[in-house]
């Protein structure tokens, strides 16, 4: 396993429409996932999309709970109109947070590691991940989705904003 360079916002692969995958299971793919798994652990983070580790490819691994899961050409559906306004960060990103309004619930669906398909609902935190790193594989930074960029900061000042009475 390795732990692979992170492209950072201004990167042409982070600007693109990422390619599907064709075979999950193949060894390349199996790789990645190791490799995008060690990553986003040593990164702290609760998502990563193929696009950030400098691959062109439908496919996100995030963080359900203690189980870390990997989605490949996923399809992603709002259940219901409600949105709600979160802090977002990104690896892609480092430093800055701000609020981006998402649906608060929403079916997914696509393939495991293992090609079967696999489907579910998430909501709150984990559909706010999901729409954010689905975001990533069709070349949507959060920043784009922020409705009021006087609610960007970088990380170490909202915190202590937060802090003052």
């Amino acid at each position: 396993m390795a732990i692979l360079k992170i492209a950072r916002m201004g990167h042409p692969v982070l600007l693109g429409r990422a390619a599907p995958v064709p075979d999950p299971t193949a060894p390349d793919m199996r790789r990645l996932v190791r490799d995008m798994a060690e990553t986003l652990l040593d990164a702290g983070g609760i998502g990563l999309a193929a696009p950030q580790v400098h691959e062109s490819l439908r496919l996100f691994l995030w963080r359900d709970g203690e189980t870390l899961r990997a989605l490949f050409n996923p399809e992603l559906a709002p259940l219901g109109p409600e949105q709600a306004l979160g802090w977002e960060g990104c690896l892609s990103i480092p430093g800055l947070r701000g609020q981006v309004p998402r649906f608060t619930r929403m079916a997914w669906r696509g393939l495991d590691q293992n090609g079967e398909r696999v489907e579910g609902v998430a909501e709150g935190l984990a559909a706010r991940v999901l729409q954010h790193e689905n975001d990533h594989l069709d070349g949507i930074f959060y920043l784009m989705r922020m409705e009021d960029l006087s609610m960007l900061g970088f990380a170490e000042e909202l915190a202590r904003a937060q802090e003052q009475p």
